[in-house]
């Protein structure tokens, strides 16, 4: 069974680091914080927002899957830590509905540099100690769409958004080379229990492959890992890739960023955003230019034909874009377009038309139902259309792919197969499903994990992973 789209070293890396998944407003948020910077903040439960556990407790209630034991798969506590990153803020599940202030923050958290990453990966909160020790200026641009957020009197707010919040992030004091194997290996573990035999990593730090030839060798890799390299990077690992690729481990592409995400608001759209982000625009911002994706598409051509490119394209317009830069450069083989939360109408048939990979990850429907429910009431029958896709003539498990982007969200399949099959979380009645119609089998839908086995064998697996094997990573 393949995982289509994750992140191996941040999977490995947040399974030691505490997760704001699980509250459920701003106030459990804070306290959860301020627990984590006095070191005394209780384990995470392992459901995390997921379909299979429904919504979580509050910070510091038991957890209904452990028993309120400290064997769940959640974050390591971290008493003593002198930089805290903390994961999976869903914001826009909140009732406030935004992020902590900058004073909020600072008073929960103190002296002690602490940074929030948002689930999506593409913002994240800074206290005043964060932002000094990554050196933030209030209002400061980082290239090649990060930004400092201010208020009207031009403070930091504390929110970064792209760039700028992978700064703060990356302040933090850099993994040894024996912590980053120690934690690709947990999530080798987590992906194997999950029934995983190949996963596909887009976006590859310049060190896992290097890591993960020298696993290989050491015979300790069982699970095939294809990379995809940052476009920028591409030609070098095309270059290098001699010294660690195997069997198991292969460059698969290179990889490029062109919008951003619903949740930041700035995934690019057709439609407006009801809620528009001023600081971005009324219906989200490209990451490149038409002729810099063009660019990347014939570079990947003329370098590795054989090779794929893979584009972040979350919106509907930025979907068009992509399907109309690779129309013009007379389609085929070799594009790939990740995500594709939303899909136009129009724009269904031209992917089996141009030869063009959907990768979909079905399981952040159940995640980005507020967002897309307060933003796009009016579009929510554009969200995933995988009947369409499927009858338009794409192939699941071939051309049309499942991931998770764990560790946006866990990487068990059974979230997506429930998502591709419900449109909702299964403990929800139908009136909640989003684009019922678009809802396929389940036969189908773990097809498109390319298993073609028994789904019910896999999802005792999974199932089984979840519930015994996952208090096991932390260890």
């Amino acid at each position: 069974m393949r995982e289509a789209h994750l992140h191996l070293g941040a999977l490995g890396e947040s399974l030691s680091m505490p997760s704001l998944e699980r509250c459920q407003d701003l106030g459990a948020a804070l306290d959860l914080l301020a627990d984590e910077a006095r070191g005394c903040a209780p384990a995470a439960c392992p459901g995390g927002g997921c379909e299979s556990h429904g919504p979580g407790p509050r910070a510091g209630e038991s957890c209904a899957v452990s028993g309120g034991t400290d064997t769940c798969w959640g974050p390591a506590r971290t008493a003593g830590a002198r930089f805290i990153r903390a994961t999976g803020a869903r914001v826009e599940a909140w009732p406030e509905a935004r992020w902590p202030t900058l004073d909020e923050l600072d008073r929960a958290t103190g002296d002690t540099p602490v940074v929030v990453m948002s689930f999506d990966h593409h913002s994240a909160v800074a206290n005043s100690a964060a932002l000094r020790a990554a050196n933030l200026r209030p209002g400061q641009t980082i290239a090649p769409n990060g930004l400092v957020c201010v208020d009207a009197r031009g403070r930091a707010t504390g929110l970064l958004h792209e760039q700028a919040a992978y700064a703060a992030w990356n302040a933090a004091p850099e993994p040894t080379p024996g912590q980053r194997r120690r934690d690709v290996l947990r999530a080798l573990k987590l992906l194997g229990a999950m029934g995983f035999d190949e996963v596909h990593d887009l976006h590859a730090p310049s060190w896992l492959a290097p890591l993960l030839g020298e696993i290989d060798r050491a015979g300790g890799l069982t699970v095939r890992v294809r990379l995809f390299a940052p476009a920028d990077r591409f030609a070098q690992d095309l270059r290098d890739r001699e010294v660690w690729e195997s069997e198991r481990v292969r460059l698969a592409g290179a990889k490029v960023f062109y919008d951003g995400t619903l949740n930041s608001r700035t995934a690019l759209v057709l439609h407006p955003y009801a809620h528009p982000d001023p600081t971005v625009g009324p219906r989200g911002k490209a990451m490149m230019t038409h002729e810099t994706l063009a660019g990347h598409m014939r570079a990947v051509r003329a370098l590795a034909p054989e090779l794929e490119l893979a584009v972040h394209a979350i919106g509907d317009a930025a979907v068009r874009d992509v399907l109309d830069r690779w129309e013009l450069l007379g389609g085929g083989r070799g594009l790939r377009i990740e995500h594709c939360e939303l899909i136009d109408e129009h724009d269904v048939p031209r992917f089996a038309q141009l030869g063009v990979t959907c990768s979909v990850q079905p399981c952040h429907l159940l995640a980005d139902a507020p967002v897309l429910e307060r933003e796009f009431p009016t579009r929510l029958h554009r969200v995933l259309p995988l009947k369409e896709l499927i009858e338009s003539g794409l192939i699941p498990g071939q051309s049309l792919l499942f991931g998770s982007d764990a560790p946006i969200v866990r990487p068990n399949p059974e979230d997506s197969v429930i998502a591709a099959t419900l449109r909702r979380r299964r403990d929800e009645p139908d009136a909640h499903a989003i684009a019922r119609e678009q809802a396929i089998g389940e036969e189908l839908a773990w097809a498109c994990f390319g298993n073609e086995g028994d789904s019910s064998r896999t999802h005792r697996a999974g199932a089984s992973a979840d519930e015994h094997t996952l208090r096991e990573f932390k260890a």
